[in-house]
């Protein structure tokens, strides 16, 4: 705190912390196959966005900021980064190790954070020549908004599985019966726009 007023850097670290675990706790009480499986069209599942994360993390708050990943990712020295392999995870990637990566991940962007101001320069390879040339604050923020819509996805995905609603899910104290009563009047508001409308 700053005179009252909170730190920058601290208030972006702690928002990407509660993305960060939501990610995690979107596996937690899952089958390997569930954490695994596609629910969506595109192919969305559970262990493959928290492995694109961590290829993210590792990225952006990593190797952009002159901070090398201390560990290989055979998708990004493949190149297969860019037909999606980072979001999905091979038979022989197991929960453990993707979650286990994640977690290095983090710690190695909380390191990064730590060490450098907001305004320390970075270069982001991939993107267009005119803008590479960025900052620590820049893609802290970016590392803010893309773990925290994935951590989106994830809520959905996970209800899409079994039922498990967002973190806000019972905090009102809604039960089963609330539920279905709300979904009928979202539903019956819906109806009024049908096909048979």
């Amino acid at each position: 705190m700053l005179g009252g007023m909170t730190d920058l850097k601290d208030e972006l670290l702690a928002k990407l912390d509660q993305s960060r675990a939501v990610m995690l706790a979107k596996l937690e009480g899952l089958s390997d196959y569930d954490a695994r499986r596609p629910v969506t069209a595109t192919g969305t599942n559970l262990l493959g966005l928290v492995k694109h994360l961590a290829s993210m993390e590792y990225a952006y708050l990593g190797d952009c900021l002159g901070r090398p990943v201390p560990e290989p990712l055979p998708w990004v020295e493949d190149g297969s980064i860019w037909d999606g392999a980072d979001m999905w995870a091979r038979p022989d990637e197991s929960r453990e190790y993707v979650v286990g990566l994640y977690r290095r991940a983090c710690a190695h962007s909380d390191q990064t954070v730590a060490a450098l101001d907001l305004e320390s320069p970075g270069t982001v390879a991939h993107w267009p020549e005119d803008r590479r040339e960025t900052t620590l604050g820049v893609l802290l923020l970016r590392m803010v908004a893309e773990t925290a819509q994935h951590a989106g996805h994830a809520d959905i995905v996970r209800e899409m599985i079994d039922g498990s609603g967002g973190p806000d899910h019972d905090s009102d104290g809604w039960d089963a019966d609330h539920w279905r009563s709300y979904l009928a009047q979202v539903q019956a508001a819906a109806d009024v726009f049908g096909p048979d409308a």
